[in-house]
Order: structure tokens, then C-alpha cells, then sequence
């Protein structure tokens, strides 16, 4: 476990004092107020490491300048019934929250196909998402909770993970990579649920790469994972696929706008939306909103993230054989704006 000395503090608050306006105004947006504990959630990253944490620091800075972050809020994927397919092939919504007030991120990541956009939109909308969470969700959280909340839960549904979703691997990694990067230490714990052969197979291998402190975070929970969950949130905050044993898949329950938290018609996926399109207006643009993603650089994925990757892949490939599968994977594919394959 890390600690954080008032020393290692004050070296890292010394050597932010130094860097660039334009900087300084972008980790105001960054630590809503609250810069001490958004300079410790770097050092946790760097483990503690000050020259290290200051560099992913600034990195994130000069990143959210370089790619507009601070106005992503105000870019709304368009129109919607475009953004409908990016929100039923990207399953990922927000259920509730936990006893300590913390949000539950629900994250589909068996049945999401990313196969209705590019990768740039679905970059696009996990960043909206991350930030969103950041600027609304979170300081809501705190106001509603009466004590600073700056983390969140996830629940992974592993429900329909199968060995071809392989093609993936690239779009998840650079998703992975960005949130390693800049919003580190957001996750207070992941619980895998619904998890098939092919994820605990997976996991063996992977789980001994991961970092320490990565590693307890992450409950893979039986079944559905419903009793573990009730111990930490209201049934009310439980995710749609979490909520009865044996029925409780994203893919086989009753999935109304109301109780499906993957669903645009959802509360939480319409006040977003909402949000972003009001931004846009706020910024009274001179011509209509065109239907285009919002490109964001993708960062080098980190050395650890590329062999878990790796992983994954060679594991995948062994269980394909193993089940006396013919088809070929090939190289990793994602859809890319003009429809072409690279």
C-alpha cells in the first residue's frame, strides 16, 4: 500500500506551481475544487513516485488541451438515433449508488458488439461518460451524501463473452489506456459477474500481471452476483442483469428504458444526452451539428496493458484449438470512419 507522506505532498503541490497557465486552468476542470485529492490519486498511480506522477500529471493536462476534453461535454454524437446504436453496441450505464454514495458503473462487457460506429465515436462517448460522471455525477453524489465522494463501483457483466470478441481487444485496450492515463484511481472496486469459462480460463493467466493493487479491486462474484451486491447497495441500485438468479442476463431479462441502465430511454443515458445537447446550444454554434465523430489521440497503450493483451490472445487462441474451433482469427480489426478494415 502506498502511502502519501505531507512531504511527498508538498513536493508534488511545489512542482505544480511551475507549470503553464493554459495548464493550470484544464486541472481546475480536472479537480472540481478538490486539487489535494486528485494529486494523490496520481501519486497512488506512480506508487508514491513524485518526479513519475508529476510527468502523468502534466501528460493528462497537455492531453486534455490537445484533444478539447474540457468542451467534449458540448460535442453531442449525432443524430440520435445514431447515438441509440452507439449506446446498444457500447453497453455501459449508471444503476444507482452504493450505502457510501458512491455511483454503480454497469458495464455490459459480453454482449456489447461495437459494431453500429467507428472506434472514434465509441472513444468519444467513454470519454463523455468519464467526464460527465466527473462533473455532474460525482459533485451530485457529494451534495446528496453530505462527504466528498470522487470514486465509483463497476459491475461487469460477462454474459455472452465468447472467444470472437477477440476483434476487440484494440477498441477496449486504447478505452483502457485512456482511463490509466487520465483519471487514474477513479474505480474503488470492479465485480465481475455472469462470468463464462472463457473469462475464468482468461483470468487465470492474466490475473497474475496485474499489479497489486489492481488486483484488489477485482471480485469475479458467483452467478449473477446479486447477495454479494446487496451487502454494498440497495436492490434498487443493483444493475437490470444482477437483479434474479438464473434470469439475470443483460441478454434474457425484461429490458425496459426504465429498468435497462444500458438503454438511451434510461434515466441516466437521457439527462446525459440532455446535458450535452444543452452545452452545445449554449455555445450557439453558427451552422447545424454535423453528423462526425470527435477524434481523440489515442495514447501508446502502457508495456502492461499490451502484455495483458497479448495474454489474452494467445489464451483465446489455445481455447479455439482446444475446442476444435475452424474459423482463423485474424489480425485485430476495428471499423473505421470510411467503413474500411485496418
Amino acid at each position: 500500500m502506498v502511502i502519501i507522506s505531507q512531504d511527498i505532498m508538498q513536493q508534488f503541490q511545489n512542482l505544480m506551481e511551475t507549470i503553464d497557465e493554459p495548464l493550470k486552468k484544464t486541472f481546475e476542470n480536472l479537480h472540481q475544487g478538490y486539487p489535494h485529492e486528485t494529486l494523490v490519486r496520481f501519486l497512488k498511480a506512480r506508487d508514491g513516485n513524485v518526479p513519475k506522477a508529476h510527468k502523468m500529471l502534466v501528460d493528462c493536462l497537455n492531453w486534455r488541451i490537445q484533444n478539447e476534453i474540457d468542451n467534449i461535454l458540448a460535442k453531442p454524437i449525432v443524430p440520435a438515433e445514431f447515438y441509440r446504436g452507439v449506446r446498444d453496441s457500447q453497453l455501459i450505464g449508471m444503476s444507482g449508488y452504493t450505502k457510501e454514495g458512491r455511483p454503480v458503473i454497469a458495464v455490459g462487457v459480453g454482449l456489447s458488439t461495437y459494431e453500429k460506429a467507428s472506434i472514434h465515436y465509441y472513444v468519444q462517448s467513454h470519454i463523455q461518460i468519464n467526464e460527465y460522471r466527473d462533473r455532474i455525477i460525482l459533485p451530485a453524489a457529494t451534495k446528496k451524501f453530505e462527504r466528498h465522494i470522487s470514486t465509483c463501483v463497476k459491475v461487469l457483466d460477462m454474459t455472452g463473452l465468447k472467444i470472437a470478441q477477440l476483434s476487440q481487444l484494440k477498441l477496449l485496450t486504447v478505452i483502457s489506456s485512456i482511463d490509466d492515463l487520465n483519471y487514474p484511481e477513479k474505480t474503488d472496486n470492479y465485480y465481475i459477474v455472469n462470468a463464462p469459462y472463457i473469462f475464468s480460463a482468461c483470468w487465470k493467466v492474466v490475473r497474475p500481471l496485474l499489479q497489486e493493487r489492481t488486483r484488489k479491486k477485482i471480485q469475479v462474484l458467483s452467478g449473477c452476483g446479486k447477495d454479494d451486491l446487496l451487502k454494498i447497495m440497495d436492490y434498487e441500485s443493483l444493475p437490470h442483469f444482477c437483479r434474479r438468479e438464473g434470469s439475470g442476463s443483460s441478454r434474457y431479462s425484461a429490458r425496459s428504458g426504465d429498468d435497462d441502465c444500458f438503454s438511451l430511454d434510461h434515466t441516466f443515458h437521457q439527462e446525459l444526452y440532455k446535458y450535452i445537447n444543452q452545452q452545445a446550444e449554449a455555445i450557439e454554434l453558427p451552422a447545424p451539428i454535423k453528423h462526425r465523430s470527435f477524434h481523440v489521440d489515442f495514447p501508446e497503450p502502457d508495456p502492461d496493458d499490451r502484455k495483458i493483451a497479448e495474454t489474452i490472445e494467445s489464451e483465446c487462441q489455445k481455447l479455439s484449438h482446444q475446442n476444435g474451433m475452424a474459423n482463423k482469427l485474424d489480425d485485430l480489426t476495428i471499423k473505421e470512419d470510411n467503413g474500411e478494415r485496418k
